[in-house]
């Protein structure tokens, strides 16, 4: 799990850097299809170059995570949104 541990970690501090619709961003990332996220980034990045690397960045956690990697990092997620020190 250590590369899919990174991957993770990456990409949950990409989603943390805008709050604004951070639930919806890391429900469609770790349970939505790749056309489904990459669908709701358009709204906020039309670059197709930015869109292709979040593409690539879904279909490679979605290879690599196992279910059990999705809940936890979505309850770590859950958790984080839930602090007030946050």
């Amino acid at each position: 799990m250590k590369l899919a541990g990174a991957l993770l970690l990456l990409g949950a501090a990409l989603l943390l850097i805008s709050e604004g619709a951070l639930q919806r961003k890391v429900d469609l990332f770790l349970n939505g299809t790749t056309e489904e996220y990459v669908e709701y980034l358009k709204q906020f990045n039309e670059n197709p170059e930015v869109l292709e690397n979040a593409a690539n960045i879904k279909k490679c956690s979605d290879r690599t995570l196992t279910e059990e990697d999705k809940a936890q990092a979505t309850s770590l997620i859950n958790k984080i949104t839930a602090s007030r020190t946050c």
